[in-house]
């Protein structure tokens, strides 16, 4: 798996950590950022199927 590096905002990483841990929805951190690029990614194919703009494979 490749790394990568990003630079978040201390505010937008505080509320990230919230969701994070024993008592939160994902693990790590990592597992959490994944999720919201998953996330992002199916959303913005939706938007790209209804303007005719995705390809089959």
């Amino acid at each position: 798996m490749t790394k990568i590096s990003v630079e978040v905002p201390d505010e937008l990483l505080s509320d990230l950590d919230d969701h994070v841990g024993d008592d939160g929805k994902f693990v790590n951190r990592s597992e959490a950022i994944r999720a919201s690029i998953r996330k992002m990614l199916d959303i913005l194919d939706e938007i790209d199927e209804r303007h005719g703009r995705l390809e089959d494979d």
